[in-house]
């Protein structure tokens, strides 16, 4: 583990470089005197004479320079009062010294577009006899202040480092935990070089197994979360998607011992996930081994760099029709061959369901009523259900028995283990169709799938069950006939002509199946495309936020998953 121990440095040399001129004392207290166009302090200062509007250009360049001068300086006190939230500013700005232990920077601010200064920083870290240099680029933003009318660097903690978040710290030290080496299940080693995505992955598994595995840590520069040494805990129905990042190392000053971490990731696979992926902006993708729950391939496409894929909660639309599927079964309800109505529109205690288009299916099946996604063919029955008393319940019930959601998963990394729950009135409708309240991410999904086509849900895992503490969840197998039932409907859904997931899975070979689905989101203009598919012993799911219908976007990534095959 980390040492809690943080030595300060004393002496420090800081220099700002503006432009080829050097900025120092001079331009440091002219800009905090408010003359020559310089930011001014915060509002809790001595007031200058109130101006409006945006920054000016000479405001811009004035503060900027200024708040680059004392910060470089070593004048975190200073610095923050040239920002507008000097109470958060302050200690990372100190921290840049005493807890990151940088002994000398250079910032050099780029040209100005609009209220935005880009610059870049050359720094030396020295920690314990160990001395190294430092570089990276960042930005800050100028804004004009509420009560003072001053020029402002608008605080976040992105000024300091662009991958710094509130809640977070730089600390150079002694390594939260051990590196890992992590291989796949042929051996070959995963970095975050060649498999980019697997970034946040691969800190959670350094974070868990790095001492576990016999590895010993090294000294570093990283982001931790502050005022805690550790990053986020295991798997624990949501809870677990919330917790503090782990660490994550920007710099190392000297190399601890790797521990070898084996993995159930596939390179190939995972390879074809990266590729994917890149195609579609907000895109995240789970692959999976139905037979064992072996988790082969992660990815994420995301501005926001979160592992949506395992941690995302999203509402998943038609795909939950597996399940809904599923439930109407195991309740008697429909079977695959069996006449279910499939008309336009449908309501619902108040509530008005429609179909795409408002298509519907005279004298269709269930088989077909799943292969085209109508959406009323699954919500008409809830009125059966209601008579019976379990309208409320019987998803939720179904959803836990046989495909384990509901209960807590034991992943080996941080995730989301879905969630349906309870309903009553409009929304009971809405979560036979993948809305309302029901919560899923593509690992989720990924696991519903391999339930169906092995029959029996085994909880996705990432790592050897010898490294994994606590209970592995379980689940009842499904009927054998819902099981055959259900992997016809998505063979069907796959392959039929009229099936919603046949162009997707068109270069997909061996037997396969497939669900789309499409969720509309409050605000937001255009659907999320969701697809789950397999193809033997491979199962896949993808969500692409704003990606419209499942088989236009989601579609082409779960498929080029499953075509690697593994």
């Amino acid at each position: 583990m980390r040492s809690g121990a943080k030595i300060g440095i004393a002496g420090g040399v800081f220099v700002v470089v503006a432009g080829g001129v050097g900025y120092g004392a001079y331009n440091l207290w002219n800009g905090l005197n408010g003359s020559g166009g310089g930011g001014g302090s915060a509002d809790t200062a001595q007031a200058a004479p109130a101006r409006t509007g945006p920054p000016t250009a000479d405001e811009i360049s004035g503060v900027a320079k200024d708040f680059l001068a004392a910060w470089a300086k070593g004048d975190a006190a200073r610095a923050a009062q040239l920002t507008n939230n000097v109470a958060d500013s302050q200690p990372l700005l100190a921290g840049y010294r005493a807890d990151a232990h940088v002994t000398r920077v250079t910032l050099t601010p780029g040209a100005a577009s609009g209220a935005k200064v880009p610059f870049t920083v050359q720094a030396t870290i020295s920690y314990e006899g160990k001395t190294k240099p430092w570089s990276y680029a960042s930005s800050l933003s100028v804004v004009r202040g509420l009560t003072t009318g001053r020029a402002l660097v608008d605080w976040a903690p992105s000024v300091v480092h662009p991958d710094l978040k509130k809640g977070q710290t730089l600390t150079t030290g002694e390594a939260e935990s051990a590196p890992i080496k992590a291989v796949d299940v042929n051996g070959v080693e995963l970095t975050k070089a060649k498999y980019p995505s697997l970034g946040p992955v691969l800190d959670s598994l350094r974070q868990k197994y790095g001492d576990k595995a016999g590895g010993k840590p090294g000294i570093e520069t990283y982001i931790g979360a502050s005022g805690s040494a550790g990053g986020a805990t295991e798997g624990s129905g949501g809870g677990s998607a919330d917790s503090p990042a782990p660490a994550r190392t920007l710099l190392t000053l000297s190399k601890g011992t790797p521990a070898l971490l084996h993995t159930t990731l596939d390179a190939r696979a995972q390879a074809a996930a990266e590729v994917a992926v890149k195609k579609f902006s907000e895109s995240s993708v789970v692959a999976v081994r139905p037979s064992t729950g072996e988790i082969r391939a992660i990815a994420n496409n995301r501005a926001d760099a979160f592992d949506a894929a395992t941690q995302g909660k999203l509402a998943p639309g038609s795909t939950m029709k597996i399940m809904t599927a599923a439930m109407l079964i195991d309740n008697g309800l429909a079977s695959e061959k069996s006449p279910l109505l499939c008309e336009p529109s449908v309501v619902w205690q108040g509530q008005t369901f429609h179909n795409l288009d408002n298509f519907s299916i005279p004298g269709g099946t269930m088989e077909q009523a799943f292969a085209r996604s109508c959406n009323t063919a699954f919500i008409k029955p809830v009125g059966k259900l209601n008579d019976r008393g379990i309208a409320d319940t019987a998803l939720p019930d179904t959803a836990k028995k046989y495909f384990g959601i509901g209960s807590v998963w034991n992943v080996g990394i941080p995730t989301f283990d879905g969630s349906v729950p309870q309903t009553s009135g409009p929304n009971t409708a809405a979560a036979m169709i993948g809305q309302g309240l029901v919560q899923m991410n593509p690992l989720n999904m990924a696991s519903v799938t391999a339930t169906a086509r092995s029959g029996a849900f085994h909880q996705p895992v990432i790592v050897p069950r010898s490294l994994r503490e606590g209970d592995t969840a379980t689940a009842r197998p499904l009927p054998a006939a819902t099981a055959q039932q259900l992997r016809d409907m998505m063979h069907t859904t796959a392959t039929a002509g009229y099936g919603t997931g046949t162009v997707a899975m068109s270069g997909v070979g061996g037997y396969k199946g497939a669900k789309t689905g499409s969720a509309e989101v409050d605000a937001q203009g255009k659907s999320n495309s969701w697809f789950t598919g397999f193809s033997d012993d491979l199962a896949a799911a993808a969500v692409v936020q704003s990606g419209g219908h499942g088989g236009d976007a989601a579609g082409p990534v779960v498929a080029a998953v499953l075509a690697a095959g593994s």
